[in-house]
């Protein structure tokens, strides 16, 4: 792949409220929709050869909304990072319970490790290697900032340095042959609708 863009979905009343949101199906909020329509106006000149999106809605409406509903693949790898006892549960909320807990080592009771989705991510990019084209993913917040890392060879932990706001947009692309984060977390197209 010579560029990796990497969408986060639009805002939902979880990310608004910070909760832990994999397998609950939340929809984006309306301001979650104008960040979709805003992401489809920054995307609106670029030719993507693969167009891959979690199955959750709020990533699907995101890709729809921001205008690529035809050719849309949906890739099961990329659903959020399986939170299991923690889903619907802030980090202040778990760490009630838990003082010392971090999703980035500790993982999830019921749900997942960062090795394990950061597996998941590992199958995304290994499907689009060896194309030279352009690639556009929506997905998730931690989901995403794994992709990133992995994407450039380090460990999906790596993901906890990297903050990322909703409807923003990355780009992994290449230096020197090899792949460098070019762009990150970069919400100019937001305006009203700024990123979270």
């Amino acid at each position: 792949m010579n560029e990796l863009w990497l969408a986060r979905h639009g805002e939902t009343e979880w990310s608004l409220s910070r909760q832990h949101t994999s397998v609950t199906d939340v929809d984006l909020t309306e301001a979650g929709v104008r960040q979709a329509e805003a992401l489809g106006v920054r995307l609106a000149n670029s030719h993507f050869d693969h167009v891959l999106s979690s199955p959750s809605v709020r990533a699907r409406r995101t890709a729809e909304i921001a205008g690529f509903a035809d050719g849309l693949e949906v890739d099961d790898d990329l659903i959020e990072y399986r939170y299991g006892d923690y889903e619907g549960r802030t980090t202040d909320e778990i760490r009630r319970d838990r003082p010392d807990w971090n999703l980035w080592r500790d993982g999830c009771p019921g749900g997942e490790t960062t090795e394990e989705v950061a597996r998941r991510a590992d199958r995304v990019l290994g499907r689009l290697q060896g194309d030279a084209g352009m690639a556009v993913i929506f997905s998730h917040g931690h989901m995403t900032r794994i992709l990133a890392a992995r994407s450039v060879g380090l460990d999906g932990v790596v993901g906890a340095l990297l903050i990322l706001g909703t409807a923003t947009l990355s780009i992994v692309g290449r230096e020197h042959g090899r792949p460098a984060i070019r762009l990150w977390n970069d919400g100019s197209h937001l305006g009203d609708a700024a990123a979270l």
